[in-house]
C-alpha cells in the first residue's frame, strides 16, 4: 500500500487545521458584531483575536472578518445566533450554541449528530445550567494566587484549570476559569490582564449545576459525541454536564 496512510494523515491533520481556522475567524467575527472592533474595550475579541494569531490566521483574514462582523465596508455579517438543547448520551444535559447563515441546513445537520442523544425542544434542560460570564486566563507565575485574584477581579467564583483541561494554558502556568456575573465579563477580564494574567477565553456561558457520575466507558462515549458536534462549521460552543 506504501504511504497512503500518510498522505491520508497529511489530509486530515489539514482538514482539521483547515476547520480550525474557519472556526477562530467567525469567531472574531461575531465577537466584533456583538461587542465592536476595539479589542481594547471587547474582551471576547481580545481573546479571539489571540488565539486566531496562536493559530497563525493571517492579518487580512483577521481584519476582513472584524470588519464583517462590525459592519464596516460592504461586507457585513448575516449570522443568526441559534441554541439547541439536548441529552448526550447517558442522559448528560447539553446546550448546543450555534452562529449560522442558514438556519434551514443546519437545523437537521444538527439532528442527525444527535442520532446518538436527544434534541430537546426550546427551554427544554437550560434550567439545568447557571447562564454566566467565563474567563479563563493564566499567569506565569506558579505560585499565582487565583482565590485572591478572583477577590479583586470582582468574580464570584474561579476553579484551577490546567493544561490537560485547555491546551491554551501552558504548561507550568497557573491557570484559572473565573465564573462572573454577565455584565462583568469586561472588567474582570480588563483587571486580570493589567495584573499579569493572559486572558485566553471571555464569554458568556453555561455551567451545570450538578454532573451525572459516568464510568469511563460512558465518558468515553459523551466524549466522541460532543467532539462530533464541535466538529460542526456552524457550531460555536458546547456546553455539558460533564468533567
Amino acid at each position: 500500500m506504501g504511504r497512503q496512510w500518510l498522505h491520508a494523515k497529511r489530509a486530515i491533520v489539514n482538514l482539521k487545521k483547515g476547520q480550525t481556522v474557519g472556526k477562530l475567524v467567525k469567531e472574531i467575527t461575531v465577537a466584533a458584531k456583538l461587542g465592536g472592533a476595539d479589542p481594547e474595550a471587547n474582551a471576547r475579541l481580545h481573546a479571539a483575536l489571540e488565539k486566531a494569531r496562536k493559530a497563525s490566521v493571517t492579518r487580512e483574514a483577521i481584519e476582513r472578518a472584524i470588519a464583517k462582523g462590525a459592519g464596516v465596508g460592504g461586507d457585513k455579517a448575516h449570522l443568526d445566533h441559534v441554541v439547541f438543547e439536548g441529552y448526550a448520551p447517558h442522559k448528560v444535559p447539553v446546550i448546543v450554541e450555534c452562529m449560522t447563515d442558514n438556519h434551514q441546513r443546519l437545523t437537521p445537520e444538527i439532528r442527525v449528530l444527535f442520532k446518538k442523544g436527544v434534541l430537546g425542544n426550546a427551554g427544554s434542560n437550560k434550567f439545568l445550567f447557571d447562564h454566566v460570564g467565563l474567563v479563563e486566563a493564566h499567569h506565569p507565575d506558579a505560585a499565582a494566587d487565583p482565590e485572591a485574584a478572583a477577590i479583586e477581579a470582582g468574580a464570584n467564583d474561579f476553579e484551577p484549570l490546567t493544561h490537560a483541561q485547555n491546551d491554551d494554558i501552558p504548561e507550568g502556568a497557573r491557570g484559572a476559569r473565573f465564573v462572573t456575573e454577565r455584565s462583568a465579563v469586561h472588567a474582570v477580564s480588563v483587571w486580570l490582564k493589567q495584573h499579569g494574567w493572559r486572558v485566553v477565553t471571555a464569554e458568556l456561558g453555561y455551567v451545570a449545576k450538578t454532573y451525572p457520575e459516568l464510568d469511563e466507558a460512558a465518558r468515553a462515549e459523551v466524549g466522541e459525541f460532543l467532539q462530533e458536534l464541535s466538529d460542526h462549521d456552524d457550531v460555536q460552543r458546547v456546553w455539558a454536564a460533564v468533567k
